[in-house]
């Protein structure tokens, strides 16, 4: 199989990675010192119990253009950046090929194949044009849910720190051929790949923990642990939790697991710090608009008060745009 991984940083690489040491031809998309590391001495993996292999794939680019058409698309890039690549992944795209969007929070073709009342409305917090909602052959579409936390910590170099699982599913919540022929490629690649009948609700319990936890490990500069296990950090976290309940309910949401043991799994997961924590200590703009910005809009269509999603929200954004506007990266530094 051709499988192209556009955004082959933490977690597109591990999934990149993998699929070549199952033997796919398999092309990635990076930039600047990680890619020229990878062209140079391809791809090392560390996995989580520290086995070290190294990836050579067939190509390693930032010219999506030269790839041609793939039988795989994984677009492992953050909400906001994929509006800037929907005519490329246009581009790698045959009568066949299946698309696997690997964003965090609300993702933009939500409402896309709903079934419920809000079926075709479009999520400006993730796609503010509404490109993505209009212009993606949606056909083409698989759901996917991203559980295992990834880093980069050099050039050409992913560490997996947890996890193995990515449920797949249909929009429409059907079992087709496709859906069972790709779960089992994640699953020959060494992940746990369940095709679920209703990737929504898997949406959502990811989401549960990214919408609090991400934006707090931001704010506080504190990892998953140092979180759960500051009593009134975790307080604040089940209240976002609650209010985000409240939402996903409203739109037909059952959730399998009881807030306290969300919680007691972020917490299992250690001292890790959160992707959106990385990227305030690397001066990334946060994904705040995909992770509470589209919850929040959802809330509002349904009439549901959300005060302290609000309260981090804006204080999130504000983060944002002194790391943005400013040029910086905040970090938290010992005192010599």
């Amino acid at each position: 199989m051709r499988v192209c991984v556009i955004g082959a940083g933490a977690i597109g690489g591990f999934v990149g990675a993998r699929f070549a040491f199952s033997g796919h031809e398999v092309s990635l998309v990076a930039r600047g010192a990680h890619l020229r590391a990878i062209r140079e001495r391809g791809l090392t993996l560390i996995e989580a119990d520290g086995r070290q292999r190294v990836a050579q794939v067939a190509h390693a680019t930032d010219s999506v253009a030269s790839l041609g058409k793939q039988d795989v698309v994984i677009v492992a890039l953050k909400a906001h950046q994929m509006e800037a690549v929907l005519t490329e992944i246009k581009d790698l795209c045959n009568d066949d090929t299946i698309i696997v969007p690997m964003q965090n929070g609300i993702p933009f073709w939500y409402f896309l194949h709903h079934g419920g009342p809000l079926e075709g409305t479009i999520v400006r917090s993730v796609d503010p044009q509404g490109r993505l909602a209009t212009e993606f052959c949606v056909d083409k579409l698989v759901g996917c849910v991203v559980y295992p936390a990834a880093l980069i910590t050099a050039p050409g170099v992913i560490r997996c720190v947890e996890g193995d699982r990515f449920p797949l599913g249909e929009l429409d919540g059907t079992t087709t051929p496709r859906i069972v022929h790709l779960a089992a490629l994640f699953e020959e690649a060494g992940f746990k790949s369940p095709v679920v009948d209703n990737i929504r609700s898997e949406i959502w319990l990811k989401l549960w923990g990214n919408l609090s936890f991400n934006p707090l490990s931001a704010l506080t500069h504190k990892t998953l642990a140092q979180i759960c296990r500051f009593q009134p950090s975790r307080e604040l976290a089940r209240k976002l939790m609650e209010e985000a309940q409240q939402v996903a309910e409203s739109i037909g949401i059952t959730f399998r697991i009881s807030i306290d043991k969300r919680i007691a799994g972020a917490e299992r997961v250690g001292e890790h710090k959160t992707s959106m924590l990385q990227d305030v200590e690397t001066g990334r703009e946060p994904e705040i608009d995909a992770l509470v910005g589209s919850v929040l809009e959802i809330a509002r269509l349904q009439g549901i008060p959300t005060p302290h999603l609000d309260t981090v929200y804006v204080l999130v954004k504000s983060l944002s745009q002194t790391i943005t506007k400013g040029g910086k990266r905040i970090q938290a530094q010992a005192v010599s």
